[in-house]
């Protein structure tokens, strides 16, 4: 009697979840549209609403990132599900900060999301904006 107590309980466990599920979505990454911006010395390196968010790290389109702060460098990393990372340095008038951008020109088939997209970090600073 327990086992089916338990069973029907579960099943209609799951049919309310799937009923919420149909009736609330969770929203996807397209649904849900946010703005950020990468900023360094009160310059603004990129800005875009179109980022993708991988292993915490907003990668931003190459389109919507001030090409005039990057200079490409020598240096590359490889990440075991990405691929291989190319460098650049980012410069704002008289200040450089070394390897502080990264991309994958080729990346993985599985890492495809990034690709075209360059991500910030070593005191870059990335955030959400209004707008």
């Amino acid at each position: 009697m327990l086992r089916i107590t338990l069973g029907v309980w579960c099943l209609s466990y799951l049919g309310l979840m799937a009923l919420l599920n149909r009736v609330f979505p969770t929203p996807s990454e397209k649904a849900v549209t946010r703005r950020y911006r990468a900023t360094w010395n009160d310059a603004v390196l990129a800005d875009s609403s179109d980022t993708v968010v991988v292993e915490g790290n907003q990668y931003f389109p190459l389109a919507d990132v001030r090409q005039e702060h990057l200079r490409p460098n020598d240096k590359h990393t490889t990440c075991p599900r990405k691929g291989l990372a190319s460098y650049y340095d980012v410069v704002v008038v008289d200040k450089v900060n070394r390897d502080a951008a990264w991309y994958y020109p080729n990346p993985s088939p599985a890492a495809e999301r990034v690709n075209g997209r360059v991500a910030f970090w070593h005191g870059i600073k990335v955030e959400a904006v209004e707008g």
